[in-house]
């Protein structure tokens, strides 16, 4: 993991971590709430980037794919426990659909990394897509083979798994880019992911 990562966790007391996620973000009365979750390296750039799109009602990091009940950070991030940093996006489909979610996921990842993503090392940043139904499974796969025919020879390394327990982050980890905006743009920066991003896929759209 990343030294700036490492000292901001020692910064903070670290909470317990919550049970799954069970005790999922509260929509408005009468609105639809549907779920998607997206592993594409450090989960505070992940929510960053998710709380931009319009018809994303709440995000939270956390932990999933793992065999540890109840994971802490220090547990995930000390390697062998299965998880991966992930975040667990609620959003309106009357608004966006899942479809253009996996488009920003792609977009914000990269697929090429197998165990890592940018800076940060180790299975625990593995990219991945956890569908919630066969709906999303379907259009999680035809959009992997997009990806696929985009950067082919090369192997796309982004999982495509069945969503299981989903463990909410410590608090200090939620809206993390907001809470602590200096140190989250220092981190981004200095682990090159914008960068990284910008080779891949070439520079963002402003008007999507």
């Amino acid at each position: 993991m990343s030294m700036m990562r490492l000292l901001s966790a020692f910064a903070v007391l670290v909470a317990v971590a919550t049970g799954p996620a069970s005790a999922q973000p509260d929509m408005p009365a009468g609105q639809t709430r549907s779920l998607a979750t997206f592993a594409g390296g450090c989960f505070w750039c992940v929510e960053a980037d998710f709380d931009k799109v319009p018809g994303v009602t709440a995000t939270i990091s956390g932990y999933i794919g793992g065999k540890l009940d109840k994971p802490t950070y220090t547990q995930v991030s000390a390697g062998g426990t299965g998880h991966t940093e992930a975040v667990e996006i609620a959003y309106d489909p009357s608004k966006v659909s899942y479809r253009k979610l996996l488009e920003v996921f792609w977009r914000n990842h990269d697929p090429l990394a197998k165990d890592r993503q940018f800076c940060d090392r180790g299975d625990m940043y593995r990219p991945a897509i956890f569908y919630h139904d066969e709906a999303q499974r379907k259009l999680a796969e035809e959009s992997k083979k997009e990806a696929q025919k985009k950067f082919a020879p090369r192997v796309v390394h982004t999982e495509i798994v069945k969503a299981g327990p989903f463990y909410k982050a410590e608090d200090y980890h939620q809206d993390y880019y907001e809470k602590n905006p200096v140190r989250y743009k220092f981190y981004r920066f200095n682990c090159g992911r914008d960068q990284r991003l910008e080779e891949l896929w070439g520079k963002p759209d402003k008007s999507s």
